[in-house]
């Protein structure tokens, strides 16, 4: 069975945006592949993190992930800070990547223009990244196609150094994301929902209670004209809420547009609003009962112990072949 690693980023609330556009695939894709997922927290501190607060993360959104659907029997899930192996092959990379291929990464110059003081942790990131793939010789990485350069970097970074020292690392893919269903914020439906944005009235929360999902959704942005049909360049908001809708009654968008032909705005936000809401209450219940258990715990231990022992051989290889050590 072909090998696919996810990243799952503790840098923030999950959304709806993030189950639809990213969690649901996850599921979808753990019944296809032998299928690891690992919590990033070392990529999240290139951007500075309230260290209670990252910690709390990692967990809730680990719980989140396993009430979303995602088996633990299927996959195996590891915090990427509890495997050692990561930052040392990290280094190894480094020094078979070029400056000119580190500073093509568009991520970093977005990012960067949004930082006063720039780290050297958000320039290197990306060959992290790459340690994080080729450690568990990963077939395919599932990304949006922001991060297609990111896997595209491991990729030639892998190439390079198997020419130089003979073959080591397996050369990943990039799976890209069905972007279908991409959500988006319900006040500025022109933007994509996401967790950084500073207003969180058009954005829903995974946690938010039901009266929160409501209103959100009541007070989404929509237009003057009446009438529900699909055109995201000249209706939006209604679109978008079409959009959440399919995806969650797991029908095609030409049929929740029909569904909701000769419907009004209310109508179909209350609609949506009640959908929304069975899906998230649903999520939230399965929530708390493993937010506190020891579930995670024994799921995180045996990930990590599973990892450690497949990032070691991996390591101890590169070490040998680029003449580290005594032996």
């Amino acid at each position: 069975m072909k090998r696919i690693l996810t990243g799952l980023q503790p840098s923030g609330e999950l959304t709806l945006g993030s189950l639809i556009g990213g969690i649901s695939q996850t599921v979808k894709l753990q019944d296809e592949y032998d299928s690891f997922i690992f919590v990033p927290d070392m990529h999240a501190i290139t951007v500075r993190q309230d260290p209670i607060l990252l910690k709390e993360r990692i967990r809730k959104n680990v719980a989140l992930y396993l009430a979303c659907g995602v088996d633990p029997k299927k996959n195996t899930i590891y915090i990427q800070s509890e495997n050692l192996y990561h930052a040392n092959l990290s280094w190894v990379l480094e020094c078979n990547t070029y400056m000119g291929e580190a500073s093509r990464m568009t991520q970093f110059k977005e990012k960067s223009k949004k930082q006063d003081n720039v780290t050297v942790g958000l320039f290197t990131y990306p060959i992290l990244m790459a340690a994080d793939i080729l450690l568990y010789d990963a077939d395919y990485v599932p990304v949006g196609i922001d991060q297609k350069q990111h896997v595209e970097l491991a990729r030639d970074v892998a190439i390079r150094f198997n020419k130089l020292y003979g073959e080591v690392f397996k050369i990943p893919e990039p799976l890209i994301r069905n972007v279908g269903f991409k959500i988006m914020d319900l006040q500025n439906p022109t933007n994509k929902m996401s967790k950084s944005s500073e207003n969180h009235k058009g954005i829903i929360f995974l946690l938010d209670d039901e009266k929160n999902i409501r209103k959100k959704i009541m007070s989404a942005v929509t237009d003057s004209e009446g009438k529900v049909y699909y055109d995201v360049q000249n209706k939006p908001g209604i679109s978008n809420l079409l959009t959440i809708y399919a995806s969650l009654k797991n029908i095609s968008i030409a049929k929740a547009e029909e569904h909701f032909k000769d419907y009004n705005y209310g109508n179909l936000k209350k609609e949506v609003a009640d959908v929304v809401t069975e899906v998230l209450l649903d999520i939230q219940e399965k929530y708390n009962k493993i937010i506190d258990s020891e579930e995670i715990d024994e799921i995180l231990n045996r990930g990590s112990e599973v990892t450690s022992k497949i990032a070691k051989e991996k390591l101890e290889e590169v070490f040998k072949k680029v003449g580290f050590g005594r032996y």
